[in-house]
C-alpha cells in the first residue's frame, strides 16, 4: 500500500539525526529524541493536514528555532498555533514563537491550515534545531550559516536533506526560501544540485516581525502573491 505524503514526513522525522562534526561552540538539539510528546504531535499533525499524495510547493527555511519547530517538531509553528489553529494539544510545553505568529497570519488570510498545508510543505535545509554557547555560558538560537565552518560541515547533511525532502513527492518547478541571506546558501546549492526550477525570495517572518511589524499586512500581501492565491 502506498504511503501517503504524511506518513513519509513521519518516518523522515524518526530516522533524522545528525552525526557529522561541528564547530567548537555549536550543538545540534533533536526534539524527536528529546521530548517523547513531540513524535505523537508532530504525527497527529501530518496525518491531519497531509493524509494524501498531492504535489506540494516547499517552503525552505534556516533551521528550526528551540522554541517552534525545535519544541513541535512542526516548522514555524509554536505550542499556541498547533493547539489553537491546527487543533493539536501539546500538554509538555508551552512556547511562543515570533515567526510563528506572522506565518499563521498568512495561514488565516490564505484560507486556512487545511487549505495551505493542502498546497504546501515547509521544512529547512538543516531540519534541527542548532544552538551556540555564549561566553556566559548560556545557549542561544544559531543559523546554518552563522560560522563559515558550520556551513562547510553541515553542507552534505543539507543537501542530503534537500533531496529527501523532495523525494516525499514535492513539485520542484518553484520554491519559496525564507530569508534573503538563506536564499543565498540555497541557491549555492541549488546551482550545484539543480533542485529546483525556480527560486522565489520572501522575508523572514523573525525579520518582519522584529523590524517591519508596522508594515506587516504589506508583507503578508507580499506573501499571499507569491504563493498565488486565487
Amino acid at each position: 500500500m502506498q504511503k501517503s505524503f504524511g506518513q513519509k514526513v513521519i518516518t523522515f522525522n524518526k530516522n533524522l539525526k545528525y552525526t557529522g562534526s561541528l564547530p567548537p561552540g555549536f550543538d545540534v538539539l533533536n526534539p524527536f529524541f528529546d521530548n517523547p510528546e513531540t513524535l505523537e504531535v508532530m504525527t497527529a499533525f501530518y496525518h491531519k493536514f497531509y493524509n494524501d499524495n498531492r504535489k506540494r510547493k516547499f517552503i525552505i527555511g534556516i533551521n528550526p528555532s528551540r522554541h517552534g519547530a525545535g519544541v513541535t517538531g512542526v516548522p514555524f509553528t509554536d505550542t499556541k498555533r498547533l493547539e489553537t489553529v491546527c487543533g493539536i494539544e501539546m500538554k509538555s510545553a508551552n512556547t511562543h514563537e515570533i515567526s510563528s505568529v506572522f506565518l499563521y497570519e498568512v495561514i488565516s488570510q490564505y484560507g486556512g491550515p487545511e487549505r495551505f498545508y493542502a498546497d504546501f510543505y515547509i521544512n529547512s535545509p538543516f531540519p534541527l534545531a542548532i544552538i551556540r554557547k555564549q561566553k556566559n555560558g548560556s545557549w542561544l538560537n544559531a543559523n546554518y550559516y552563522d560560522d563559515k565552518s558550520l556551513f562547510e560541515v553541515v553542507k552534505s547533511f543539507m543537501t542530503e536533506s534537500i533531496r529527501c525532502h523532495i523525494g516525499l513527492g514535492l513539485d520542484t518547478s518553484e520554491v519559496f526560501v525564507l530569508g534573503k541571506k538563506n536564499a543565498a546558501f540555497i541557491e549555492k546549492l541549488n546551482s550545484e544540485n539543480r533542485f529546483f526550477d525556480k527560486m522565489t525570495v520572501l522575508e523572514h517572518p523573525r525579520y518582519i516581525q522584529q523590524y517591519k511589524s508596522k508594515e506587516k499586512q504589506l508583507y503578508i500581501d507580499k506573501y499571499l502573491i507569491a504563493l498565488n492565491k486565487e
